[in-house]
């Protein structure tokens, strides 16, 4: 019984060591989605995809997309992602209407299958600088060539159609759906995931990735960003960097102003820790940041100097320019919009000329209550003062000293306070009033 039970767990291992590597799990298909601009956090996304793809022996990654472009450094990331991975990555445009252009154009010609739904459109993969300004003719077509040259051996790789590839970057071309399949940019038209799948069966692929898909019983599993992926795409967005930005100025502002308020620079540190995380996901002007805070510090003087608003003007002026010129983007989809701009402007404005500015005069206005606020009120003498007596002044007797000496009945005024005692002299005739008689 014993020479039997090894005999069945030496024929066990043998099974296994002679089983077929790379055989998927589950037979299943792994389906991501990026939507909007390429960057920093959908460039991570999809390198955390492609390894779990790799650990759980998917059969593919389906990515589907729909995109207007994207950094040129997050684009190269993912490229280099999508060649390395050990598991095959089909890119499919969708859902109908939805575009793959500029940068996903490279993208898409660095897929080891791309497909595209009727009604869909990719090209015009000409380069923008970013972050440089009006760059000179001669660096533009350095720029135009290194990116040609780039897309035609990510096409000559996959085996599209390198000329297509070229003009969409010096030409700006572009292509429907029908017309990519025609050229040879895309391997297949699709309707849906399922139909994509059963299409791409049997297709041949990169040795290193199997050499041939078998997706056609392949089950697919949705994977849909988490929180954290979430949270860091709404960080991306420029609009929301750019209010984190005044939003912490305007705690830490509100913390130094009241010292011991805690909330406010807590909130207002948080906020601008974020908004730094943000900057360093976005191609950031710091020209422009200097206008912003430079703007702020406008604000901020015009309460304490009088310069008949032109520090408010040259602070609004300087901040609309900051904003505009912050984000460095090659298209709108990575600018601060103006429907966040200008309300951010005026309502800052009108915070410190208004809200800050109230409050800092009512600071420096002259007492009116307590033992500050007796200095220079005016009562009378219930006693000779010679040098000490009493007046009665706001309703209540004071005991009083005074330098000369003061009458009962007379007119007196508080000059000092000093304890519970009053120094106090004789009261001079009132502002504005005349003297003597017609």
């Amino acid at each position: 019984m014993k020479r039997l039970c090894v005999t069945f767990l030496v024929a066990v291992l043998v099974c296994v060591c002679l089983a077929p590597e790379g055989l998927p799990a589950a037979g299943t298909a792994n389906l991501v989605r990026i939507d909007g601009a390429i960057g920093p956090v959908p460039a991570r996304f999809i390198a955390q995809q492609i390894r779990a793809a790799e650990r759980e022996s998917a059969a593919c990654l389906v990515i589907g997309i729909d995109t207007p472009g994207g950094l040129d450094t997050s684009m190269r990331s993912m490229i280099q992602d999508i060649i390395a991975s050990r598991v095959p990555v089909v890119l499919y445009v969708s859902p109908s209407g939805a575009r793959c252009a500029s940068a996903g154009v490279f993208i898409a010609m660095s897929a080891d299958v791309v497909a595209m739904t009727p009604g869909t459109s990719i090209g015009a993969a000409h380069p923008v600088t970013i972050g440089q300004g009006e760059v000179d003719q001669e660096t533009m077509d350095k720029i135009v060539n290194d990116s040609a040259s780039y897309i035609k051996s990510l096409a000559a790789k996959r085996g599209r159609n390198q000329e297509w590839a070229e003009k969409a970057v010096r030409e700006s071309a572009t292509a429907t759906a029908e017309e990519a399949l025609e050229l040879g940019i895309i391997d297949l038209l699709a309707e849906d995931v399922t139909d994509l799948l059963d299409a791409i069966d049997g297709r041949e692929v990169d040795p290193a990735k199997g050499g041939r898909l078998d997706t056609a019983e392949a089950q697919v599993k949705t994977i849909r960003a988490g929180f954290r992926w979430r949270f860091l795409g709404i960080l991306s967005d420029p609009n929301v960097a750019y209010l984190l930005l005044l939003l912490g100025f305007y705690g830490l502002f509100f913390e130094l102003s009241n010292p011991g308020s805690i909330f406010p620079g807590v909130i207002g540190a948080i906020f601008l820790i974020l908004a730094f995380f943000s900057f360093q996901m976005l191609p950031i002007n710091y020209a422009g940041l200097l206008l912003i805070l430079l703007a702020l510090g406008m604000f901020v003087a015009e309460i304490k100097v009088h310069s008949a608003g032109l520090l408010t003007i040259g602070g609004v002026v300087s901040m609309f320019l900051g904003s505009i010129m912050l984000i460095e983007s090659p298209g709108p989809f990575l600018k601060i919009s103006y429907t966040v701009i200008i309300p951010a402007i005026l309502a800052t404005a009108a915070f410190f000329l208004f809200a800050v500015g109230a409050g800092l005069r009512a600071q420096m206005r002259k007492a009116t209550t307590g033992r500050e606020g007796l200095v220079g009120e005016r009562g009378t003498a219930t006693t000779d003062i010679a040098p000490v007596g009493q007046v009665f002044i706001h309703g209540e007797l004071w005991n009083v000293s005074s330098a000369r000496q003061i009458s009962k009945g007379e007119e007196v005024e508080v000059v000092r306070v000093d304890g519970l005692r009053l120094e106090v002299k004789r009261a001079g005739p009132l502002e504005g009033s005349g003297r003597g008689s017609q």
